[in-house]
């Protein structure tokens, strides 16, 4: 199976993902896939530090539960409000609508993989 793995987003072996530009972060297609039906998501508050590779919250599925990492240093600006509600947005978009937190990056993305190095990981 070929998943989507967007060029301008760098990735975390734990298959979190950042988009350099906006600070945002979500899970990759991959993730959820192996995840199965997302049915709860527990986020970070906003104005909360987060440190790279450090837990900043828990996704749930029918099949199993797990961490959540951060892909870079930085305070949370804006956390996606709507998956506490609809925590299936994770499988249906999880690019877009299915963002999780905005974050104020402190410093380099420094030890991230590209898209390339991500695709050799999951394949």
């Amino acid at each position: 199976m070929s998943f989507d793995v967007p060029e301008e987003l760098y990735y975390l072996e734990s298959h979190e993902w950042i988009d350099p530009d906006s600070g945002r972060v979500g899970i990759t297609e991959f993730a959820q896939d192996e995840l199965g039906d997302v049915v709860f998501v527990e986020l970070p508050e906003e104005g909360e530090e987060l440190s790279q590779e450090g837990e900043f919250g828990v996704v749930e599925s029918i099949k199993a539960v797990s961490d959540l990492y951060s892909p870079a240093d930085g305070e949370v600006r804006a956390v996606n409000e709507a998956l506490f509600d609809r925590p299936e947005l994770l499988n249906e978009d999880p690019f877009g609508e299915g963002w999780m937190l905005e974050l104020d990056v402190a410093g380099e993305l420094d030890g991230l993989l590209s898209a390339e190095e991500y695709r050799e990981q999951i394949e």
